[in-house]
């Protein structure tokens, strides 16, 4: 609980919402998941996609519920006339800013991270540049709670938590002595409020192509969900680190300024923060960058110029929220590559390297193969598929892509969930004919791994970090990382 004593009138006072009924209840949760719901606590009937939270009311209070939070002309079920009735016109942004009130602690920095690739790399990056500097630091995202402590807070599998999952986090995280913390925010942790009544001090924007039409539906909606982080949730006075390549800095520039943010550019060229050089190494990367006004030189163990653009942008983070540019640069050198993000997970003895990534987007997919392009002495063998039951205008994209940067393609299956495994693979096939079509993803790593010459490079792209195979309604073990270890045995013996 937020508090010892916590009332009704406690979380519900911003105007912004209308209580039906005189009594103000002890509130002892919040929940939008009336299975959840125990004696005291607030249900929040909220509408969904496929379903309306309207519709579990009276079983949220047949499990004790205290209060009802629901969308404007809710009407309660005979057995819950007797419970207050908070009624809004947005119930998902008024159950964000209770349970921000419920938990009200946070870290004493928050930010947060947007763009349709490279977040959970910011976020990685910018969590240990902190640590680094001295701070205990945390990140929220798609690897979970990454901190500098002992907590465990588990997101649920979203790459941005649901905002009472969020607030209670941030709350368990603060009280355990994190200072600094990093906030992955997806698009659809945007459009549903999920970050609403975080205090952050600043926000970044990495870059915006296709991805979560099936959601969004369109291109407009999308950019709109991602804008929301500067025209809305950013205070007066916190900063915008934008990334200064992309179509939409003109634009989210001019949002930002009228909204009284602090701009930090990031990119190329003509910017706050410039990335100048990027010389390849043996085993990562040397970075010539202009930070403000003086130029440094960075050796990280990292691959690829999307992720020394993705360092920049954690640097302007750690910059707005307070730290110095040459602690922050001497900090840099100490970098890692994050798990499944362009991470090279095995060297053969003929020279032939095996890297796992987690791009799943047309932009991702495009940029890991032109890193490893400019690596690759030899072939570029690939491994890659489409997600079922998403948008399936990225498949011929993908396809495309495969078809016209990788030499050799294997197209296998990448949680096809509830869709025809094999029509999601001639999908891209069509666009790549070429390929191989192996389904199964550990017959698809053996085969891949076998079929690697000397200073071949091979990328496996689309999971990354993820651990589980999603079939119909079924998950089963499936990481790319380990299937890889455990194929090394038997292909080095061969070589």
């Amino acid at each position: 609980m937020g508090k010892n004593a916590l009332y009704l009138s406690d979380i519900c006072d911003n105007g912004a919402e209308t209580v039906v009924g005189n009594s103000n209840p002890a509130i002892k949760g919040i929940s939008a998941d009336s299975r959840l719901i125990k004696p005291g606590f607030l249900f929040a009937a909220l509408p969904g996609e496929i379903t309306d939270g309207q519709r579990f009311i009276a079983d949220a209070v047949t499990h004790g519920a205290a209060a009802i939070l629901a969308a404007k002309g809710t009407r309660l079920p005979p057995n819950a006339t007797h419970l207050p009735l908070i009624t809004s016109m947005d119930p998902r942004q008024s159950l964000a800013i209770f349970a921000s009130r419920y938990y009200p602690i946070q870290p004493v920095i928050s930010a947060a991270v947007t763009g349709t690739n490279g977040k959970t790399s910011v976020a990685w990056f910018t969590k240990r540049l902190w640590s680094a500097l001295g701070y205990k630091a945390a990140s929220i995202g798609t690897l979970g709670v990454d901190a500098d402590s002992n907590v465990l807070s588990p997101t649920g599998g979203l790459t941005t938590a649901d905002p009472v999952t969020l607030h209670q986090t941030l709350q368990n995280l603060a009280t355990s002595g994190i200072n600094a913390v990093i906030i992955e925010a997806s698009s659809h942790g945007l459009d549903q409020r999920r970050l609403d009544g975080v205090r952050l001090k600043a926000g970044a924007f990495t870059n915006l192509s296709r991805d979560h039409l099936d959601y969004h539906k369109n291109m407009c909606s999308y950019r709109a969900a991602k804008r929301r982080l500067f025209d809305q949730l950013l205070p007066h006075g916190a900063a915008a680190v934008l990334h200064r390549d992309t179509e939409e800095y003109d634009e989210w520039k001019n949002i930002s300024q009228n909204r009284g943010l602090e701009i930090i550019s990031y990119g190329k060229a003509r910017t706050d923060l410039e990335l100048i050089n990027v010389k390849p190494l043996k085993k990562g990367q040397k970075l010539t960058v202009r930070l403000i006004n003086n130029v440094y030189e960075i050796s990280v163990p990292i691959t690829g110029i999307f992720q020394a653009e993705n360092i920049l942008c954690a640097i302007g983070l750690v910059l707005a929220c307070g730290e110095k540019a040459e602690r922050i640069a001497a900090a840099a050198s100490k970098l890692t590559t994050p798990i499944g993000r362009l991470e090279l997970v095995a060297t053969l003895e003929n020279n032939a390297s095996i890297y796992v990534d987690y791009a799943h987007t047309p932009a991702a997919l495009e940029s890991a193969l032109t890193a490893l392009r400019a690596r690759t002495k030899n072939k570029l063998h690939l491994i890659f598929g489409c997600g079922g039951n998403r948008d399936t205008g990225k498949r011929q994209e993908m396809g495309k892509i495969a078809n016209k940067l990788a030499d050799e393609i294997i197209i296998s299956d990448d949680n096809p969930r509830n869709e025809d495994s094999k029509f999601i693979r001639l999908q891209i096939a069509a666009h790549c004919p070429n390929a191989i079509d192996i389904g199964n993803r550990t017959e698809a790593i053996n085969t891949a791994i076998e079929r690697l010459s000397s200073d071949d490079i091979l990328i496996i792209a689309g999971k990354g970090h993820e651990s589980l195979q999603i079939v119909g309604n079924t998950s089963s073990e499936c990481n790319d990382r380990d299937i890889v270890q455990a194929a090394l045995p038997r292909v080095r013996s061969k070589i």
